[in-house]
């Protein structure tokens, strides 16, 4: 793992610290970070990192108090508090 993909990590634990503690501010100012530091290295965000995170606000995504999950056919529906839905497939 290089030097980019664990600054990638810490800053999604610092997100996810920050936004338990209600500093969704800085925990938005980690994501939009760690999204650049992909970016600039050519890297693809880790899976875990993609899904909680919103794409439209870039908030750290917290089911029950910033974000709602909900089960439909087939998939997972992930809706953000600023009203954004995200869509993942799974298998029953």
């Amino acid at each position: 793992m290089d030097v980019a993909a664990e600054r990638i990590d810490r800053l999604e634990a610092l997100a996810r610290a920050a936004t338990k503690a209600g500093e969704e501010g800085r925990a938005r100012e980690y994501v939009r970070l760690a999204r650049r530091i992909a970016e600039r290295n050519r890297l693809s965000l880790p899976k875990s990192f993609k899904r909680s995170t919103c794409g439209a606000c870039d908030v750290y995504l917290i089911p029950g108090n910033n974000a709602r999950i909900r089960l439909r056919n087939g998939h997972v529906v992930v809706t953000c508090s600023c009203g954004t839905h995200a869509r993942y497939p799974y298998d029953e």
